[in-house]
């Protein structure tokens, strides 16, 4: 229950994360039911089939027997000085705080970074070309094909396919970033395939970072910006960075869009600096004179229908063949030595209601224009876009909001004040300067306070179940005292393998937490049945853990190979180092810091009990003896002598009622 109790809230992810999230508390609480009832029907069952023999078990008893012993003074060793001397106790007290914070600090420090998740291994990814704006189709494809030519060099592409002035076939990624309007004559992009991942030495990423060292000097030659867009491991944003500008005007807006956007250039941790502006540029349009169209007894739709006949934009019909999954669209185009000259242009014959043909010239005139600069809106107010992405060991968007903060303190905008810079929503007012930093931050804000107030409803829940499980209100907190120190396992393992914290890894720590609680609940429950059978809480605690060892360890073993499957996957190796470090450290502190919790609120754990209690516990562990007072609490006894004592007794009692169930199974077998 508490395994499910720690998954279950994850179900509960809000934004686009959240179908991501969703199998997993599902099909997690699935599994620990069926495991629940294979513990309680298959596997007695399976152990009734297999059982060995009394010989075999009675060979293996006297090896168990030693192995007890063993533990037995290893516990003793180790937990009693921890008990019984003050100052050892509050040294190994203050060492595991002093560690668990030194496990945090590497977060300062940013030995561990922090990123939503790993960019996958890929068998593919995209190039996308801009060419200043009004550039023509053909230096646009020109461009492509030298940018195509370099990119075949690279040992590891397979096959490239370029769409110039068209947009190319979009997924999700594609939907996101709006691949679809991409369909303008300076506008071009290029799918690299690589193939497999198993047929290279290097992944996506990095070929994607050596496309983006190769491509930036060539394509700054050739005028032309670039860009490289790998497959997102999560849910598809606008860009990595991306920084949405506000401000009380268009022009003050864009010239805080543009000093932003040269700031993204400096910086060290963003590449692919772009944004949504546009450069002036100039076009050509026909101006129709009405009153000459009208005497002539032309309509500026005929003139309209004749243009775009000659300039490829009307479409004649189309031709559909058998296999052909879409039609084949027939256009009708004047040859483009003839439609790149006005005075050509000019000779096109216009009908006219009579049947006369009217040259174009007599009914208008051609004129250049400059084009509007468009206007980009969200939530009903003016925004600019500026775009980046974050390369480096620090590939995450938080760090490189870090830098460009810096950048922002000594920028003072046009309007005169200093840009306001939000988080976690936009700016309240738009009468001054101010941005939102938005694209992947905003999925890692989310995604993790989710995931955070996720956890917290899970320790919740954990702790109202141990509650209900025993009665107290103290105990729960000392089984739920190994959960923060798996951070001790699980951040240097972070770091010793290279790795970022990532949403899979806080899923792995989510998890974790119930598995860990359940150790607890195991050392506990079976310190209270051995209290209410006549030990003193410190004999008690020590042969817990000396019994509960094993099945601690073994369990905590088939976590770590289990886990280990997945610690060569890009996205779960996250997950995979929370499990495996977390689940060991934290095991191995449980079978020390719960004895001492135990003993130290040795009066709850005595009030949780139910029924009769041998009085002798309950005196001696009560501190009656001034002698067995611990730094602890009141409940310690002196020495090792009386530890190892004590538990050799109860062990006597444990053992002939071990005996008197080997005697029953005999006479019925």
């Amino acid at each position: 229950l508490t395994v499910i109790a720690a998954l279950l809230p994850m179900g509960f992810v809000r934004g686009m994360m959240g179908p991501y999230m969703e199998p997993i508390p599902a099909l997690g609480s699935v599994a620990m039911i069926f495991s629940l009832f294979a513990a309680f029907i298959f596997t007695p069952w399976l152990a009734q089939r297999i059982r060995p023999s009394m010989e075999s078990l009675e060979k293996s008893q006297e090896s168990e027997h030693k192995q007890t012993l063993w533990l037995n003074r290893f516990y003793v060793r180790l937990l009693v000085p921890l008990i019984t001397r003050r100052p050892v106790g509050w040294g190994f007290a203050i060492g595991l705080i002093a560690v668990f914070l030194l496990s945090v600090f590497l977060f300062y420090l940013q030995a561990v970074t922090v990123k939503m998740l790993p960019k996958d291994n890929k068998p593919e990814y995209n190039v996308t070309v801009n060419m200043p704006e009004g550039t023509p189709l053909p230096v646009t494809a020109n461009v492509v094909s030298q940018l195509s030519e370099r990119l075949m060099t690279i040992p590891e592409v397979v096959a490239l396919q370029s769409y110039v002035g068209t947009a190319s076939p979009f997924n999700f990624n594609g939907l996101v970033r709006h691949s679809y309007l991409r369909d303008k004559s300076w506008m071009a992009d290029i799918q690299v395939e690589i193939g497999p991942r198993h047929h290279r030495d290097r992944s996506s990423e990095e070929l994607a970072v050596a496309t983006r060292e190769m491509l930036t000097p060539l394509a700054t030659e050739l005028g032309a910006r670039i860009e490289v867009v790998e497959m997102p491991p999560g849910p598809p944003v606008l860009q990595t960075m991306v920084a949405e500008v506000y401000g009380p005007d268009d022009a003050t807006r864009r010239q805080v869009a543009a000093d932003i956007r040269a700031m993204f250039e400096r910086a060290e941790i963003t590449v692919d600096a772009d944004s949504y502006l546009q450069d002036r540029y100039t076009s050509w349009r026909f101006v129709v004179d009405r009153e000459k169209a009208s005497r002539r007894g032309v309509s500026v739709e005929t003139i309209n229908r004749q243009l775009e006949m000659a300039m490829g934009g009307y479409v004649l019909g189309d031709v559909k063949t058998d296999r052909a999954v879409e039609p084949m669209f027939i256009y009708l185009q004047m040859p483009l030595a003839l439609r790149n000259q006005f005075g050509r242009l000019g000779q096109l014959p216009v009908p006219s209601v009579t049947g006369a043909m009217i040259p174009l010239t007599e009914l208008g005139h051609f004129e250049e224009f400059t084009l509007d600069d468009p206007i980009y809106h969200k939530d009903l107010r003016a925004v600019e876009f500026v775009t980046g992405e974050v390369t480096g060991k620090l590939g995450a968007p938080i760090y490189a909001i870090f830098e460009l903060e810096d950048l922002l303190d000594n920028y003072t905008a046009p309007d005169g004040v200093r840009v306001d810079t939000n988080y976690i929503g936009p700016p309240d007012s738009t009468l001054a300067s101010a941005l939102e930093w938005t694209g992947e931050w905003t999925v890692t804000y989310e995604t993790f306070r989710d995931m955070g107030l996720a956890f917290a409803v899970a320790l919740i829940l954990i702790y109202i179940l141990v509650v209900w499980e025993f009665g107290n209100f103290t105990i729960p907190a000392i089984v739920m005292v190994p959960i923060p120190l798996t951070l001790i396992g699980i951040v240097p393992g972070h770091w010793l393998f290279g790795a970022s914290f990532t949403a899979t890894s806080m899923i792995g720590f989510i998890a974790l937490a119930g598995i860990i609680v359940r150790n607890s609940i195991l050392l506990v429950d079976f310190s209270l049945h051995a209290v209410k059978a006549g030990m003193r809480v410190q004999d008690a605690v020590i042969y817990s853990c000396q019994t509960r060892t094993r099945p601690i360890i073994i369990t905590a073993l088939a976590l770590i190979v289990g886990s280990s499957v997945i610690l060569s996957d890009p996205i779960f190796q996250g997950m995979a180092i929370s499990l495996m470090f977390g689940g060991l450290v934290s095991t191995l502190l449980t079978l020390v810091v719960i004895p001492l919790g135990c003993v130290s609120f040795s009066q709850a754990l005595l009030a949780s009990i139910e029924g009769p209690v041998d009085p002798k516990a309950g005196k001696a562990t009560r501190g009656s003896d001034p002698d067995d007072a611990g730094p602890h609490g009141s409940g310690g006894p002196g020495g090792s002598g009386g530890s190892g004592g004590g538990i050799a007794r109860s062990l006597a009692r444990v053992g002939a009622a071990a005996s008197g169930l080997v005697a029953r199974v005999t006479s019925r077998g």
